[in-house]
């Protein structure tokens, strides 16, 4: 049988235009094929790395998925505050290493403004473990000298233009228009993050004190008639906070998550909930995730497309080859031996495509990689397959197969006598 695929590769080398083009074609349809796959990929752990490192998200009693949205996301409001007392009370659990509190519910021009303290640039991971990192500047201080800093994600400071030493003022409420402002206690922009693919980047982070300091004069989310207090006078206040929206918490030990989530579920000052980040955000995959499949099937028609291309080209080049083929009946060659070396000719195609569509694959991860995850935090490898991606290839290579047998089975119907006699 050897002979006959040597013959093959013979055939469609004399034939290299024409099945040149669709090889191609075959490339492009498996590179975009396992480039939706490994983007599939990348993008659930991008999403579901939003935050790492943090062993417990806290907040209110409410759905593990809103809690997420709004804690992680800065999607949505939470059901209810949580006591800043609870904080403490959780804080000094002997089985927490660190908690970082998280008030939400501000905004500056439709980006959120997140309250929190300085252990949130140093204990905040996000991808494989990243510490947040600075692309200028330097963190809030989180002292009363520096209640009005504000360090900016890389969203804000690109789509608003902002550098160091900008003035800002926050509104009133979580966006849209109609807001008020607090424009009598503007802001400074002290950092800039580097960009990161998450939330982050799309957040205003001041200090907890900053946020008392902003709401002195206000109650019940309105400016008091008649008074105000200037940014100087804000210091002479207690600016402790009295409450805060959620707390991102690592333990000092894993295996004590359990433990501590259920005391938490069990806490007797409020009610509380505690959610494990991976299994919270996989439960919000779920419902985000139709659009993945949604791609992953257009690709796989792009696929079947490019094979019956390829089925159309070796049907068409048929007629040109019953010469050929009737020769290799008059001297031996059987119908299994003609079927043979149609479809060794379909699957080399196929093979050569999907080599060509890996290569491919691998160039474009290993230069829009980097790219890809600083704006999306999708980290794309440029040669290591993920484990869905060797069933797709599979399918291609048995699909590429079947897609050989229909002209296969038209070879073998040509007849002896018609192929040395060909009607004009």
């Amino acid at each position: 049988m050897r002979y006959l695929f040597r013959l093959a590769l013979a055939s469609a080398w004399n034939r290299r235009a024409t099945l040149g083009l669709t090889v191609m074609a075959i490339a492009l349809s498996v590179t975009m094929l396992l480039g939706v796959e490994r983007a599939r990929v990348a993008a659930r752990e991008g999403f579901e790395q939003s935050v790492s490192g943090t062993d417990l998200v806290i907040g209110a009693r409410t759905s593990p998925v809103q809690l997420m949205l709004y804690a992680v996301f800065r999607l949505g409001e939470a059901t209810n505050n949580v006591r800043w007392s609870s904080f403490e009370a959780i804080a000094a659990n002997p089985a927490v290493a660190w908690a970082v509190p998280v008030s939400l519910g501000d905004s500056h021009k439709g980006f959120a403004v997140l309250g929190t303290s300085t252990g949130y640039f140093e204990h905040f991971r996000y991808g494989y473990r990243k510490p947040l990192t600075l692309s200028a500047g330097r963190a809030f201080s989180g002292t009363l000298d520096g209640v009005f800093e504000a360090v900016i994600g890389a969203d804000v400071a690109d789509s608003l233009h902002y550098g160091l030493g900008q003035h800002i003022t926050l509104s009133h409420g979580a966006g849209g228009p109609g807001l008020a402002e607090h424009a009598d206690k503007p802001f400074t922009v002290v950092g800039i993050l580097a960009r990161t693919g998450t939330p982050v980047d799309r957040t205003v982070h001041i200090s907890l004190e900053a946020i008392e300091a902003i709401h002195l004069d206000w109650q019940a989310g309105a400016p008091i008639p008649g008074l105000v207090i200037p940014p100087e006078y804000v210091r002479k206040f207690d600016l402790k906070p009295k409450t805060i929206t959620a707390m991102l918490v690592g333990l000092k030990s894993r295996g004590a998550v359990f433990k501590v989530q259920r005391d938490v579920n069990q806490f007797v000052a409020e009610p509380l909930l505690a959610v494990l980040p991976g299994v919270a955000l996989d439960q919000l995959w779920r419902v985000v995730g139709v659009a993945e499949r949604t791609m992953l099937a257009v690709s796989a028609m792009i696929v079947v497309i490019g094979l019956a291309g390829m089925v159309a080209v070796v049907l068409a080049s048929l007629n040109e080859r019953r010469r050929e083929l009737a020769i290799l009946r008059s001297v031996g060659a059987g119908p299994r031996h003609i079927a043979t070396l149609v479809v060794a000719e379909s699957v080399a195609a196929t093979v050569a495509g999907s080599a060509i569509g890996l290569a491919l694959l691998a160039v474009i991860a290993l230069f829009a990689g980097p790219w890809l995850e600083s704006n999306f935090g999708m980290t794309i490898h440029a040669w290591v397959a993920s484990s869905g991606e060797w069933p797709l290839l599979g399918g291609v290579l048995l699909a590429g197969l079947l897609a050989g047998a229909i002209p296969a089975w038209r070879a073998c119907r040509l007849a002896l006598a018609d192929g040395l006699s060909p009607r004009l």
